[in-house]
């Protein structure tokens, strides 16, 4: 996924600042000999010397947070001996406070190692449902290019509320593109449970309206199925693309979802929708309809799917971010930078922090 790119980075950051953690302990040490050594003698640094442990408890392993503990020992043993103190009860004294803050560190540490262990063992459980839930998007299906960013808006998580999919199907390739309704774990639920759907039904729908009606249909079975799930109370807006392998168009079905922008040359537009349908689990206010529009989709042509997440990104001063804008500047870019381009953006105009998950999609027509 494009934002790899970013998590990339961030981890980067992330092992540059565990190495310069690592180094503080015995810089520390190193500091307080030197100031030791330089200054008259009724000045006494060695007290510094607890701060090495109390570092060391933050990025070293258990065993290295001990051995930093009693090399920091020795040190203040030497340099107190070196001042003229007498043993008892200075020198004791200072030792007994820093194997205090040793053993005390000694258990942080372990506490931390502990933490971490458990923290990487949720990592690859969320890494393995992110794999069965969200597969990674295949480059190319059929006749088109596939691009995705998707960031999820909490921290460290790799699930949110928006989902996609899409599926070379004979004749055609279908994509689908959503946004549940609210964020956290029922918000995952339902989109599994819609993906569930699509993927069953992909195959076997005749068109893009009996597509749109087996989301409804897969919804309301895993509500009567739990009903005390909270995936029964959601609702989520979805957008259904088909691209034939044999038109230069491409058939699209909104469930109150954002339009896609469509890029034909230099030009960008949304899609019109004539009578959008309404968001999938909201059938039960009006009776269902869905209309399918179709639009010249050629090659060179591009698409972009994408949830209110993109759309609806604020600056400081709550404007919203202006993407149709954006696209036009950006009709030149080749379609595997666009994700970057606009994951970039999108940060810089929202002050560096996304509220909500991120996902966009664009499909390129191939000559």
């Amino acid at each position: 996924m494009p934002s790899g790119d970013h998590r990339g980075r961030s981890l980067s950051r992330s092992r540059t600042q565990i190495n310069i953690g690592r180094a503080l302990p015995v810089l520390v040490m190193i500091l307080t000999v030197l100031a030791d050594s330089l200054t008259a003698d009724a000045e006494r640094y060695d007290r510094l010397l607890a701060a090495a442990p109390a570092l060391a408890a933050v990025t070293w392993s258990v065993r290295g947070t001990a051995l930093i503990g009693l090399v920091a020992m020795v040190v203040g043993w030497v340099l107190a001996a070196d001042s003229g103190e007498p043993f008892y009860p200075v020198i004791l004294a200072s030792e007994l406070a820093l194997a205090a803050v040793t053993a005390v560190a000694v258990w942080v540490s372990r506490a931390r190692v502990r933490y971490e262990r458990t923290l990487r063992e949720v990592t690859a459980i969320a890494d393995v449902v992110q794999r069965v839930v969200l597969r990674p998007l295949p480059p190319r299906l059929g006749t088109v290019d596939l691009h995705l960013l998707y960031v999820a808006a909490a921290a460290k998580a790799r699930i949110g509320g928006d989902f996609y999919e899409a599926v070379q199907v004979p004749g055609a390739v279908r994509l689908m593109l959503g946004d549940v309704q609210g964020k956290g774990l029922g918000a995952v639920e339902t989109a599994s449970v819609l993906l569930g759907s699509f993927r069953a039904a992909v195959y076997d729908a005749p068109d893009l309206s009996a597509l749109a009606a087996r989301l409804e249909e897969g919804l309301d079975r895993y509500g009567a199925w739990d009903p005390d799930s909270d995936a029964a109370e959601r609702f989520a807006t979805v957008v259904l693309l088909e691209i034939p392998d044999d038109g230069d168009v491409a058939r699209l079905l909104s469930c109150g979802h954002p339009a896609p922008l469509l890029q034909h040359g230099d030009r960008v537009r949304p899609v019109e929708f004539a009578d959008p349908s309404l968001p999938v689990n909201l059938a039960v206010l009006l009776p269902a309809h869905h209309r399918v529009e179709e639009v010249p989709f050629v090659p060179g042509d591009r698409l972009l799917l994408f949830t209110d997440g993109v759309s609806e990104t604020r600056d400081r001063v709550g404007t919203f971010y202006p993407l149709e804008e954006r696209m036009s500047r950006w009709v030149a870019e080749p379609g595997e930078r666009l994700p970057s381009l606009l994951h970039e953006d999108l940060a810089d105009y929202g002050s560096g922090a996304l509220d909500d998950d991120v996902a966009a999609v664009l499909v390129e027509r191939r000559p």
